[in-house]
């Protein structure tokens, strides 16, 4: 079954990226030994927590036509198959991320991860672009992308930071 979909579930995907990615950083957080990269893990997962918190002000914005359903479902399958993406796309927020995790990651090696996987989500949302129709606020993808572009540029100018020795 093909969907269309619009950009109320489009946000609810991102919404549900966002508690993945902070939960994320807290189990990475909890396998660290020294109390500054804990403190910096507890940060990221905290600015997880804004994104999510920012993406559904953006959600509780949408006009109607941005919410309106594009095909009849009693059966829900739509909402499973967003849950499925959600948590099967490879990027952050995806739970075999947090999973994979195994306490043996520096801290380096935990943000070059998570560079990795916030690019892997924006190429997610310029893909999904072609599923939300112009008319059901397929534009607004665009500021999810925008947060998400942000977010890459926060990780890299930290990971700039740990490499250079310098404190974030």
């Amino acid at each position: 079954m093909s969907f269309d979909f619009n950009a109320d579930e489009m946000f609810e995907v991102a919404i549900r990226i966002e508690k993945n990615g902070a939960r994320f950083y807290r189990k990475a957080a909890g396998f660290q030994s020294d109390a500054s990269n804990r403190e910096i893990l507890d940060r990221l997962a905290i600015m997880e927590d804004h994104h999510k918190a920012v993406f559904e002000e953006m959600r509780n914005g949408l006009s109607e036509a941005d919410k309106t359903d594009t095909v009849f479902d009693p059966q829900n399958e739509a909402s499973q198959y967003l849950s499925a993406m959600a948590d099967t796309h490879g990027g952050e927020g995806s739970p075999a991320a947090a999973d994979s995790l195994t306490g043996k990651e520096s801290l380096t090696e935990i943000i070059d991860i998570a560079i990795g996987l916030e690019k892997e989500s924006i190429l997610f949302y310029i893909g999904l672009k072609d599923m939300i129709p112009p008319t059901y606020g397929q534009d607004k993808l665009d500021n999810i992308i925008a947060e998400e572009r942000k977010h890459v540029v926060e990780l890299s100018a930290l990971r700039k930071k740990l490499s250079g020795g310098q404190q974030p």
